[in-house]
């Protein structure tokens, strides 16, 4: 049995290079979390159809919103899956095409704002510091993936939502019941 914290390679590796940081954030509020738990799909409906089709593996912001791979299909590598994040007050939204557009996303070191009307990426502040470890993360995701963040996160974030986003909210639609509590 394997010890890896997931099926998917990518995020081994930075699940590696995380616990390296010591705890010090690396990308503004994100955080790995126990690969597969609970990703907030089943506040949406309770048919287990739609609660598989998302596999959790991560935190998007401190106030408890989280990236989870969206099983659009029937891939066999879920890097190759579309982002989505399930807002904590709500909303169900694609951000990434795959696992290496989210890393590229993550090198902005910007913030995570999921609602129902889409989810964006806030450019920090002029008072905002960088996540204490971001240098280290930005040689990281060169050296392991020879690849480096876009002038703007929401530029990949569009791209995904194009390809991506009407299919979601279709999905969404088919499933989701009114009278849950999202």
């Amino acid at each position: 049995m394997s010890n890896a914290y997931s099926p998917v390679p990518e995020l081994n590796s930075l699940k590696e290079f995380e616990e390296r940081c010591g705890g010090e954030y690396y990308a503004n509020e994100f955080e790995l979390v126990e690969f597969g738990r609970p990703s907030g799909a089943e506040t949406y409906s309770d048919e287990q159809e739609f609660i598989d089709s998302f596999v959790c593996f991560a935190r998007a912001n401190r106030s408890g919103s989280d990236y989870a791979f969206w099983r659009v299909d029937q891939r066999a590598d879920l890097a190759t899956s579309p982002v989505v994040v399930f807002g904590d007050e709500g909303g169900i939204c694609v951000v990434a095409g795959n696992l290496r557009d989210l890393f590229r996303q993550l090198g902005c070191d910007w913030w995570q704002w999921p609602s129902w009307e889409g989810a964006q990426f806030m450019e920090p502040g002029p008072d905002d510091k960088p996540s204490p470890r971001h240098g280290d993360y930005l040689e990281w995701l060169n050296e392991n993936f020879g690849l480096t963040a876009p002038d703007n996160p929401n530029e990949l974030r569009h791209v995904a939502e194009a390809e991506f986003g009407a299919r979601l909210e279709s999905w969404v639609d088919r499933f989701y019941q009114d009278d849950m509590e999202p």
